[in-house]
């Protein structure tokens, strides 16, 4: 088959989109792939809950077994020295991770089986004239609310979902034919929990049958992959491959696949389904003619904000919240959708100077990061306005008073790089600055992923209508008060994807959710809420001193829930 070649640039890779024969693809290995998924279509039709839950609970032991070479594999490739406490992100947003995710639906599979319905934490809130709020963290079984005390999550659900439409199990319906969805994965190369739940919620959630692309960036993890979900390989759910980028444009037309799951870019994301040549995809885009005829759901990134709510904070809560952010901007080396990339500050606000300073403290006293991304030298050159001092080793980058109209890159394009900007402007009230800010990051900050707010105390007890009423106006899907939207994606139970409304013409940050684990739906968004400081000390701070011991205790709680392995993970954290 003869296809013309076009390439795309993004993150300093070169993505080619339609292979031709100037690069060779394995076409009898992919197909052959194809065909023992297909294999499993004709064998026999769906998966029985039954058979989900003896799957979870399999994987969650192979997954146990190979957590070590996971994180050792992903040490290694981003340079992370095995006596360094920034080991513990890789065990955090690997294994822990997808352990997690494994737990908690293990928990509501069980709970579909009993009852035929998931089983929530507590009742929906049902507030007169106001969207259902499902409460959906901490979640029951393995010890949330003494393990991450203080924090709660709720899912704010869409204005027609009531009581008696609250969960979408279609998942679980049988389909017309024996043939269940093919669904091909298009891995991230940054965090490896992603790919990995990605599949876990096409396969367990959703019983599709899974082609995992594994990204080059990350694609040494594919041995641990397989020992890890083996049981869904052995069943023929689940087959994966690796290679370039012209073996993701094989699969990406091949006739077998119904359907694609795509975490990366929007310029990725639109050339695979509207064409890489600008003229093809602006006639397709006007014309609503996509290139691919079958459904694609997506996550595809952010401009991050957190909005600081001027007013009155100790000494104590201004120095959490500013490791909190130097943690959101440093973490995974700043490779992350959800690095916060915007500070948004009030200019009346006494503490702001001296709150910046600190969070530039923060980053000064943060070992740099091996920048292990392709292309980060080149994007922190343009974001930053400088070079570098190390083309490998990247400062952290914090830029005061941006201005958004004389700096419009910062705001409106993703970095995908340690550079975050701080802006401010003038308000006459702590209300008026928070409605003005959530209108500006709607309005001039790119994504729909995630946001978050810093609100003093004082605040949240006097304007709690105003604070809610801004939550609400939020085109964010996911949202943190106080606290860093990653736990929104790392605790599993919390869905996960950009705010609704997207389409295929503007996807923003993406179409669909994953870690819907309580099957709710019509998910709005959801809205995660803590204190201004927690104690202990959070295990994601940079400053924690032994957080890898941490880690892999959080892993034999959710691997082997415990009343001892509670109090081992407790003890660990207390004796920091």
């Amino acid at each position: 088959m003869i296809r013309r070649v076009e390439f795309l640039r993004f993150n300093g890779e070169t993505t080619i989109l339609h292979q031709q024969h100037a690069t060779k693809v394995d076409q009898p290995e992919l197909d052959q792939v194809l065909d023992e998924l297909a294999e499993t279509s004709r064998s026999g039709a769906g998966l029985s809950v039954a058979r989900r839950i003896e799957l979870t609970e399999e994987c969650l032991s192979c997954l146990y077994q190979a957590a070590r070479d996971w994180v050792d594999l992903a040490c290694e490739a981003k340079r992370i020295p095995r006596e360094s406490t920034t080991c513990a992100e890789e065990v955090l947003a690997g294994p822990v991770s997808v352990a997690r995710f494994l737990r908690v639906l293990l928990t509501s599979l069980k709970a579909i089986q009993a009852a035929g319905r998931p089983r929530l934490p507590v009742s929906p809130i049902a507030k007169p004239g106001a969207p259902l709020r499902v409460p959906v963290f901490p979640t029951a079984g393995i010890y949330d609310s003494l393990v991450f005390y203080g924090l709660y999550a709720e899912a704010w659900l869409r204005e027609e979902i009531s009581a008696e439409n609250l969960f979408d199990l279609t998942g679980f319906e049988p389909a017309e034919t024996t043939a269940s969805p093919l669904t091909l994965v298009l891995g991230a190369g940054n965090v490896s929990a992603i790919p990995a739940t990605d599949v876990l919620t096409k396969v367990l959630q959703d019983g599709e049958r899974v082609l995992l692309k594994m990204n080059p960036v990350n694609a040494y993890l594919k041995p641990v992959f397989e020992q890890s979900f083996a049981p869904l390989i052995t069943a023929g759910l689940l087959r994966i491959v690796d290679g370039g980028a012209a073996a993701g444009a094989y699969l990406v037309e091949h006739a077998a696949i119904d359907r694609i799951h795509i975490t990366g870019s929007t310029q990725t994301h639109d050339a695979i389904v509207w064409g890489s040549d600008p003229e093809e995809c602006r006639t397709r885009k006007a014309s609503h003619q996509p290139r691919l005829q079958i459904p694609v759901t997506s996550e595809l990134g952010n401009v991050s904000p957190w909005i600081v709510v001027p007013g009155q904070y100790s000494e104590r809560q201004l120095q959490f919240q500013a490791e909190n952010i130097a943690a959101s901007i440093v973490n995974n080396a700043s490779f992350n959708c959800l690095a916060t990339k915007v500070i948004v500050t009030s200019a009346d606000w006494p503490d702001r100077d001296r709150f910046m300073t600190m969070i530039e403290q923060k980053l000064q006293q943060i070992p740099r990061r091996y920048a292990y991304y392709p292309g980060a030298a080149e994007r922190w050159r343009r974001f930053a306005g400088s070079d570098p001092d190390d083309q490998e080793y990247l400062p952290w980058k914090l830029l005061r008073d941006a201005d958004p109209a004389q700096s419009p890159q910062l705001f409106q394009e993703e970095s995908f790089v340690c550079v975050c900007a701080e802006t401010t402007f003038k308000a006459t009230s702590a209300a008026e600055f928070l409605e003005r800010a959530v209108e500006f990051v709607n309005r001039d900050v790119w994504g729909t992923l995630c946001a978050t707010i810093t609100v003093p105390a004082a605040f949240r007890k006097s304007e709690q209508t105003t604070l809610e009423r801004c939550i609400g106006k939020l085109k964010y899907g996911a949202v943190g008060i106080n606290h860093w939207p990653a736990l929104n994606y790392a605790f599993m139970s919390t869905p996960w994807g950009g705010a609704p409304g997207a389409t295929l013409q503007d996807v923003v940050s993406g179409m669909g959710n994953v870690h819907n684990t309580y099957f709710l739906a019509g998910v709005e968004k959801t809205v995660l809420s803590g204190p201004l400081t927690l104690f202990p000390q959070p295990v994601w701070f940079p400053s924690h001193p032994n957080p890898e011991a941490v880690g892999w205790r959080l892993l034999d709680l959710y691997t082997k829930p415990s009343l001892g392995n509670l109090l081992r993970t407790g003890l660990t954290v207390a004796l920091k």
